[in-house]
């Protein structure tokens, strides 16, 4: 498998990109809605520490992804024009919800006047000063993005999987092999 994008498939670094960035982004959805609902203890706090330091990767490696993309082709789609045209704007929408999502989780923390660390490495800067109403406000934002998040997912998966058993073409396969 080469390691660069063809006109017709992935490589290896897209791929592997993908998968990696769509295993933590789930993880961290799913991670997101059961903390939010758990009581204040040591097993809340472990959890949103994780839930930060692995958002902020999703923000690092959004940044790779997205420069890989920009530096490599992109395998054409043989599809009518407005399928192709919604492929790209929710693989857009994608990448704004992989920026939006980890920036506003940044703008929560820094509202509540708490460390934002990277798995111990360093500590980020808070990007605001503590406010409780602007607090209130990216709360409710990240929650709003998470669930739009999750409904592209979720149309993003549907629209992989119609392409694989309905019009039986290679589509989801180029993002496999």
């Amino acid at each position: 498998m080469r390691l660069k994008n063809s006109e017709s498939h992935f490589g290896l670094v897209a791929i592997v990109l993908h998968w990696v960035m769509a295993f933590l982004i789930i993880g961290l959805l799913a991670v997101g809605l059961y903390m939010v609902e758990l009581p204040i203890g040591l097993q809340k706090l472990k959890l949103y520490g994780w839930h930060k330091e692995y958002g902020l990767l999703v923000l690092a490696l959004v940044v790779v992804r997205l420069s890989w993309r920009i530096i490599n082709t992109t395998p054409q789609l043989a599809l009518p024009w407005w399928e192709k045209l919604a492929a790209r704007l929710v693989h857009w929408a994608f990448y704004g919800f992989m920026f939006a999502m980890p920036i506003s989780g940044w703008l929560v923390t820094s509202a509540a006047g708490l460390p934002a660390s990277f798995f111990g490495l360093f500590t980020l800067p808070n990007l605001i000063a503590p406010n409780e109403e602007l607090l209130q406000f990216f709360q409710w934002a990240h929650q709003w993005l998470g669930y739009g998040l999750i409904a592209a997912i979720f149309l993003h998966a549907s629209a992989a999987l119609k392409h694989h058993f309905i019009n039986k073409d290679d589509i989801l396969r180029r993002m496999i092999s």
